[in-house]
């Protein structure tokens, strides 16, 4: 529940920097065909002929079947990471025990050649943890890039199809720029089912 409290948050975070910046998209996979939604929320048009609607993306997040795929896949990376740092440590220990019970029916030669050897892999032991948890970070901004490009890849043609509003806003329960939002603006759900939808013919011609 901890792990998944991390991710969400994290994919809120950069959702929030990308809603409130100039995104540019690249994403190739996803968000490239318009589909006109019978079921569509009618716009609502506000003071000054605005027409507002919202995504509550804790919601998305937690129903968007890519994200739900991505974060497995990056506990399986991060496990992976980590069980690779440990047999890196277990095995120096091990051989770096075996070097103090029979260094000495070593030659001076084989002795000094060991311990160089030792004494580099100490030093990278000292550093892997660092370099592991800076590749698990680079993996997991990575993928919640290509996330993100995809879901606003997905609401700018969805709205492009359906609705034209004139501005789409994000809600979340923690940091949420709005006190309240008229739940009629509301189209989380539409947005889910249009994004799982797209994300399964995606897999399904893989």
């Amino acid at each position: 529940m901890e792990k998944t409290s991390k991710i969400l948050i994290a994919c809120n975070a950069i959702l929030l920097l990308g809603l409130i910046g100039i995104y540019v998209i690249h994403f190739t996979g996803f968000g490239t065909k318009s589909k006109v939604n019978a079921d569509a929320t009618e716009p609502l048009i506000k003071e000054g002929g605005l027409t507002v609607a919202y995504v509550n993306t804790d919601t998305l997040l937690a129903k968007y079947e890519y994200a739900i795929d991505m974060e497995k896949e990056l506990y399986a990376y991060k496990d992976q990471q980590e069980a690779y740092g440990r047999k890196q440590m277990e095995q120096f220990q091990n051989d770096y025990q075996d070097y103090l019970k029979n260094g000495a029916s070593m030659t001076l030669t084989q002795q000094q050649k060991k311990e160089a050897e030792l004494k580099q892999r100490a030093e990278k032991m000292s550093t892997l943890e660092q370099e592991l948890s800076a590749k698990i970070l680079e993996r997991q901004m990575s993928e919640n890039t290509k996330l993100l490009n995809a879901i606003f890849a997905y609401i700018r043609e969805y709205n492009a199809a359906n609705q034209q509003f004139d501005i789409i806003l994000r809600k979340t329960f923690n940091d949420s720029p709005t006190l309240y939002v008229n739940p009629a603006m509301d189209i989380t759900d539409e947005i889910v089912n249009g994004l799982n939808e797209e994300y399964r013919n995606v897999k399904a011609n893989q």
